[in-house]
């Protein structure tokens, strides 16, 4: 089923020269689907994750041109409130998503649900079984300014999670987090996947998109340059040409393809790699 489809989506921003943030951008999303956007800095990845969120044209006015469409209908016809519980949004930075008005992370992941009215006793049992799925009970009773990078991003993805949104938009999660956050983060990724969530990420850590996504959409200077599933896209040299990169072992078979093109298939992680490069040996030594 189809969620979300661009339509030759343009946009430009009040104050941008005359430039178009977006360039007749066309894409779709499916239901249950793991999409990964990509590509250089300034590509249009947060701009474009702004116009499926809705906070353009809402918040953000500019000049939106061609059709957004969430579930059959418009970007611009649905009320905010509304698509904020059809849409999560996960931002960059997890302290401009911690509200400062709760002394708890308790409180922090209840807010979005107080807000919407919900009853006391649903707001408690939802938030404790959002906070057991998470592994973040040790933080439940601590202030959110008080914890890590890492820990605020966690309680981030705890306060959308819990609002139960069908679709989250995740832009560039682990962009401040160290090795060990970021596994952390695309841990519960996958648990959202797993639980039949759609997920747009932004990301730069190629290597784990590849591990883990089942679409990839490239961007190129407002545009999207080449898309589909992602063992295609990361198998493909010309994606190097927008400097999105590729995964290591994807160059890895590139290269070993360009010198022996008996090596058909290019592995796009560790395991593909092992696999590829066992069988390519053993072929060699049949002949």
């Amino acid at each position: 089923m189809v969620l979300i489809q661009a339509r030759n989506i343009t946009y430009k921003y009040p104050i941008n020269d005359g430039q178009s943030a977006l360039k007749n951008v066309n894409f779709t999303i499916e239901e249950g689907g793991f999409y990964a956007i990509i590509g250089k800095s300034a590509a249009g990845k947060t701009t474009l994750c702004n116009v499926i969120r809705g906070f353009i044209p809402h918040f953000h006015r500019g000049d939106l041109q061609g059709e957004l469409i969430v579930e059959g209908k418009d970007i611009r016809e649905w009320e905010m409130d509304e698509l904020a519980k059809k849409i999560g949004f996960i931002f960059q930075n997890p302290f401009t998503q911690i509200s400062g008005v709760k002394d708890t992370v308790f409180d922090e992941i209840a807010y979005g649900l107080e807000n919407l009215g919900v009853e006391v006793s649903e707001i408690k049992a939802r938030v404790k079984q959002i906070i057991n799925l998470l592994g973040i009970e040790h933080l439940q009773d601590k202030n959110p300014y008080e914890l890590s990078g890492g820990q605020k991003q966690r309680v981030a993805f705890a306060a959308v999670i819990v609002m139960d949104p069908d679709i989250l938009v995740i832009d560039e999660p682990t962009s401040q987090l160290d090795p060990k956050g970021t596994k952390d983060i695309f841990e519960i990724i996958k648990l959202l996947k797993e639980r039949g969530k759609t997920i747009i990420l932004v990301e730069h850590k190629i290597e784990l998109i590849a591990e883990n996504a089942d679409y990839v959409y490239v961007m190129h200077e407002g545009e999207i340059v080449h898309g589909g599933k992602m063992e295609h896209v990361f198998s493909d040299p010309k994606v190097l040409e927008y400097e999105a990169g590729l995964p290591q072992y994807a160059l890895l078979g590139i290269e070993v393809q360009k010198r022996n093109p008996s090596f058909s298939r290019i592995p796009i992680n560790k395991s593909q790699a092992e696999k590829e490069l066992k069988k390519w040996m053993e072929k060699q030594e049949v002949y």
